[in-house]
């Protein structure tokens, strides 16, 4: 009991923390020097990390966390009614404010923080002398603030509010080169394809409270009997155009989760998010905020298993898609960043693609322990990796591979830190990846051979396309203009960073996962299966070792290979053209085709049925002013013949 108090204690400050350095730098952040405010926010998130990681450890490793019968118990630690619409009928229908800590909230504590105070040391260097400094920590706080929020949420509103905070977090720190038409117009279109996407989620949960008269993940969660026992209670069976109610209330939230996590088809956006400062897009685009839309269907993966199963397997097989789709335009970038991007994009597919596999209880939820697992350790390689692109950039000046060459003669732990999380992302033991994406193949396995060896051929790709990137920035002999600018290595406060997510990178896949985190919030151990990782790995080495008889030295071999499918290699050079598929539907079709026609209604029936209307009320009223002249001799004589007009009429007709 004392151990909870305790985590009560200790839970708010983590989100007032952030919150009050969002409002002190926003507001007097100019009155600082820049090193200044970047120390002040920097100091906030150590705290805000100390605070997550004391409340990982009490819950984890105290009996605070520790239920009956080796569970984990979900704390309510704080919850406070704010809006109420509770009545004699609907006594659950209320929106609170609150902070719930299980499995899955207490390990994002651990990713968000750890990320989030890495990219505040590393900023410190990397954007030293940008215009905007302290703005840019003031953002960097309020993205905290709205993430930890989103992952502490008691019920899907609360959630909902965060979760539209962190998008205007994203959309600040990818326009923070506002001066830059690039970066603007990058930041537009994340906004406006992830509100799309939030329309979705929006109407997903109204549908959701509608019926089951509540927003509470602990009401909504609940199973008993193999069923989610209020949803099947208040919408089973309900069904609309020969569809179930409660699919189309999920798949419309899952479509919110798309959207944030860049699911196809609202991918588009985070490539271009790259515009914004590389050390934002490794917090937000790579770590973090993308993936929302998996946590999303995590937190109500019981609602999902036992009421909407057919949405569990459209949701795996979307995220088989994407992966496969990503990993295929990745293998074509030139720009290191939007490789990392289409890289994010498919490993956050495999995450989505483990959920729509898995299954509920011990063994059967592999597939939920791996999505989450791979969660945390992409989180960390991922991370290492944007910010090692960063290095680069700064040493190079330029985001482009025919930039580079040769760089591990001039930065030696950059090279080291991005090699390590290569190799985890490759999936090469004994590196986390490995551990996470085997089960991830495992869970797959057992549901879907389709999935399964599509997941496995995307290990393939996955590690051509990373060890491509590596050489040709570390090897491939392509640097005639380091005569005149002579790289060098990043400074203490960028390459620390590096090496500490290095280490995460290094031994994460030796935590155990599967006693901490599983659907049913119960542990169960999980062994290794040589026969699903051996193929696994033999996969991924094949993948390395094709990029490096291609790359590591430069030759002609992939111009040739890339001329002999010359239109294929163009499609997927040119992301297959869906950017310029959605200009022509919005440009051609909803602009042209349906909304010119109704301007023209809009200007010439409604307008002009208006101005007519007018022009009818003043034409009469100018032909009728003279009635009110105030010309009482007027009045008279226009009083003596309307009553001879009246007496006349009475007597003749």
């Amino acid at each position: 009991m004392e151990n909870i108090v305790f985590l009560e204690n200790i839970s708010l400050p983590i989100l007032a923390i952030p919150f009050f350095m969002f409002l002190f730098l926003g507001l007097f952040g100019n009155k600082f020097a820049p090193k200044v405010a970047g120390y002040i926010g920097t100091a906030g998130l150590v705290a805000v990390t100390f605070l997550s990681y004391l409340t990982a450890y009490y819950y984890f490793f105290t009996e605070a966390g520790q239920g009956a019968e080796g569970s984990w118990e979900q704390l309510w630690l704080h919850r406070y009614t704010w809006l109420d619409f509770a009545s004699a009928q609907h006594p659950n229908l209320h929106i609170d404010l609150g902070f719930l800590l299980d499995p899955i909230s207490a390990m994002m504590l651990v990713v968000i923080s750890t990320v989030s105070l890495m990219v505040h040391i590393y900023s410190m260097g990397y954007m030293h002398g940008e215009d905007g400094f302290q703005r840019y920590y003031a953002v960097l706080s309020l993205f905290s603030f709205a993430m930890l929020g989103l992952v502490v949420a008691t019920n899907i509103f609360q959630m909902y509010i965060f979760w539209e905070l962190v998008g205007v977090s994203s959309f600040l720190l990818i326009s923070f080169f506002f001066t830059k038409p690039s970066a603007v117009k990058a930041a537009k279109k994340a906004f406006i394809v992830t509100r799309f996407a939030d329309m979705f989620f929006l109407i997903g949960i109204l549908i959701l409270s509608y019926y089951t008269k509540t927003f509470d993940y602990e009401l909504l969660t609940a199973t008993e009997g193999g069923q989610a026992t209020l949803v099947h209670q208040t919408m089973g069976g309900l069904t609309f155009m020969g569809l179930s109610v409660t699919s189309i209330a999920l798949f419309l939230i899952f479509l919110g989760g798309a959207g944030k996590s860049a699911m196809f088809p609202f991918h588009i956006w985070l490539p271009d998010a790259m515009e914004g400062p590389t050390p934002a897009s490794a917090l937000i685009h790579a770590a973090t905020m993308v993936v929302a839309g998996v946590f999303l269907v995590a937190r109500l993966f019981p609602v999902y298993f036992f009421e909407a199963p057919d949405v569990l397997t459209v949701i795996a097989y979307i995220g088989g898609f994407t992966s496969l789709f990503a990993a295929v335009i990745a293998c074509t970038q030139t720009d290191i960043k939007r490789v990392l991007a289409f890289s994010t994009i498919s490993q956050i597919a495999y995450m989505m693609v483990a959920l729509g596999v898995s299954g509920y209880g011990d063994d059967n939820g592999i597939g939920f322990t791996a999505s989450m697992w791979h969660l945390f350790t992409h989180a960390m390689f991922k991370a290492t990796l944007f910010l090692a692109a960063g290095a680069i950039i700064h040493a190079v000046h330029s985001n482009e591979m025919d930039a580079m060459g040769n760089l591990r003669k001039y930065l030696p732990i950059t090279h080291i830190t991005f090699l390590i999380a290569c190799l985890a992302i490759a999936g090469i033991p004994p590196f986390s990846g490995f551990f996470s994406k085997d089960e991830i193949l495992v869970a797959a396995h057992m549901s879907s051979p389709v999935l399964y060896w599509c997941q496995t051929f995307v290990a393939g790709l996955t590690a051509f396309y990373m060890f491509r990137l590596y050489y040709r920035i570390f090897w491939y002999d392509n640097n005639p203009h380091y005569e005149h600018h002579t790289p060098h290595e990043a400074p203490a406060n960028m390459w620390v960073p590096l090496a500490i997510l290095s280490i995460y990178t290094l031994v994460s896949g030796f935590f155990p996962f599967s006693e901490w985190i599983s659907p049913n919030l119960i542990g169960y151990p999980i062994h290794m299966h040589w026969d699903i990782a051996i193929p696994s790995v033999i996969v991924a080495l094949v993948g390395i070792g094709i990029a490096t008889f291609l790359y590591m030295k430069k030759n002609d071999k992939p111009d040739m290979i890339a001329n002999s499918v010359k239109s294929f290699y163009k499609w997927a050079c040119n992301r297959f053209y869906i950017d310029e598929i959605y200009l022509y539907i919005t440009n051609n079709i909803i602009f042209d085709k349906i909304c010119a026609p109704i301007a023209w209604f809009d200007r010439h029936v409604i307008d002009g049925f208006m101005n007519f209307s007018a022009w009818i009320t003043n034409f009469v009223s100018v032909q009728t002013k003279d009635f009110q002249s105030g010309n009482v001799q007027q009045y008279a004589w226009v009083f003596l013949m309307g009553v001879v007009t009246i007496v006349a009429l009475a007597l003749y007709l």
